[in-house]
């Protein structure tokens, strides 16, 4: 096992290499300026289409509503990335993590866009009526037969990837946590999922959309709120916390307390690497989701889908990050999930932690189920929808083994797997950003929604 998490180890060394986040960071910037700054600019506008969003239009083509679709899209990023992955970025590469959590997330706001864009403009619809959609149906619809192998590379990565990000990972995190806090045995954690999963997953996108849209809502409203008091109690302290994190975005932190130090090249990893698996911007997963929602206008769309970024990392990630290092205990030597119980229960002694293990359980679970969609949707696209009911038998119970097995590896493997998704998706982008831009020209200018004064 050692030799295969070094192996892993180095692999993930190269594939999350200064070429990865140069060309994440880079797409996500070359977006943002190509559309002129729009997704940053336009998010109170996006907030209320979100609002209109909530009711599914009978005119409209698609499965779930526009609502739905995002909180769908968040089910599955609001997850373990923003617990233990802000918590992990934080421990190997130190405050200034957080600082590139949030470049990422500005630039990945425009990266989401366009994916949803595109992915409401070249989806299709199945054999069993349903609209389907995502990188590998823009890839193929979009820049025709001579990349159709970068589409199937996509799902393979993507219905490879699913089980690590999307399952195993999350079903893994949860058991360690309910049994550090509350003495569950794993495997009973794994068996109480498996069952849970099922029992939506069973019913489609349908199922998926209503439950994630009544989770989501609350365990994100809860966490926030919670997160907030925290950083309330510390309050003196988060002058001194923003001075860590931009001052050590640039340079290097020494070591202190448990705390190893850091490079600024670590703090640039890890924080690109952490707020790409929390925010998924640049992946492809979300646009899987987006496709499905009941709209005829991609930008509209994409302006929904971009909030889930925003939401995501600016917003939830920057409450755990904040928290952890406003509570000094970020140099204790504790990482993942643990650490930002400990950030909690400094603040709220003797309920911190126990908040925090509720919280990963819900966020893991709802991720559970939002990659159950995306993954069935590459395997569909690769084999066909005869594979749709095989496949959640194995993603049910795929997290019973995933609660016991080892974390170490799951996450090392999730995070590779995370970069061999986001090249085909990115290099989409890249070569289909033309449509992207004048989708959004037209819009603005009135030709297709006639929202001049948006």
């Amino acid at each position: 096992m050692e030799a295969l998490t070094n192996f892993v180890d180095a692999v993930n060394g190269i594939v999350w290499g200064p070429l990865m986040l140069v060309l994440i960071l880079g797409t996500g910037l070359f977006l943002q300026v190509g559309l002129k700054v729009m997704p940053i600019r336009k998010i109170p506008s996006a907030f209320k289409l979100l609002w209109q969003g909530r009711k599914q239009g009978a005119a409209e083509d698609g499965e779930i509503s526009p609502f739905a679709a995002l909180m769908t899209a968040l089910s599955a990023t609001v997850g373990t990335g923003n617990i233990a992955g802000v918590a992990t970025a934080i421990f190997l590469g130190g405050p200034g993590a957080l600082f590139w959590m949030w470049c990422t997330a500005l630039v990945g706001m425009a990266t989401k866009y366009a994916e949803a864009v595109l992915a409401v403009k070249y989806r299709e619809v199945d054999e069993l009526g349903n609209h389907v959609g995502g990188p590998m149906y823009y890839i193929k619809n979009g820049m025709g037969k001579k990349w159709a192998w970068l589409g199937v590379l996509f799902a393979v990565f993507g219905a490879i990837a699913g089980f690590g990000i999307g399952n195993t990972v999350q079903a893994n995190s949860v058991a360690d946590a309910l049994n550090t806090s509350f003495g569950i045995p794993t495997w009973a954690t794994g068996l109480v999922l498996m069952v849970l999963v099922g029992a939506v997953i069973l019913g489609g996108i349908q199922r998926i959309g209503h439950v994630a849209s009544a989770l989501v809502p609350a365990m994100a409203i809860g966490y926030i709120a919670v997160g907030l008091i925290v950083l309330v109690a510390n309050a003196a302290e988060i002058p001194n916390a923003l001075g860590l994190i931009f001052t050590h975005a640039f340079s290097p932190v020494a070591a202190t307390g448990g705390f190893a130090g850091a490079a600024v090249a670590a703090a640039i990893r890890f924080g690109v690497a952490r707020g790409v698996f929390s925010n998924e911007a640049g992946l492809g997963s979300a646009p899987i989701a987006h496709a499905a929602a009941t709209t005829k206008d991609p930008v509209r769309q994409g302006k929904i889908a971009m909030l889930g970024t925003f939401i995501d990392t600016i917003v939830v990630c920057s409450i755990t990050g904040l928290a952890i290092i406003s509570t000094g205990v970020w140099t204790s030597g504790v990482t993942g999930a643990p650490l930002t119980g400990a950030a909690f229960e400094a603040a709220l002694p003797g309920v911190g932690n126990y908040l925090v293990t509720i919280a990963l359980t819900v966020f893991a679970f709802t991720t559970m189920l939002g990659w159950a969609f995306y993954c069935e949707k590459c395997i569909e696209f690769l084999i066909g929808v005869k594979a749709i009911t095989p496949f959640r038998v194995l993603w049910c119970l795929a997290a019973l083994v995933g609660a016991v097995g080892n974390l170490g590896i799951i996450w090392l493997v999730a995070d590779t797997l995370n970069a061999m998704m986001a090249i085909p998706n990115l290099i989409a982008l890249l070569v289909l950003s033309p449509v992207v831009f004048k989708l959004t020209k037209e819009y603005f200018a009135g030709g297709l929604s006639g929202e001049q004064a948006d």
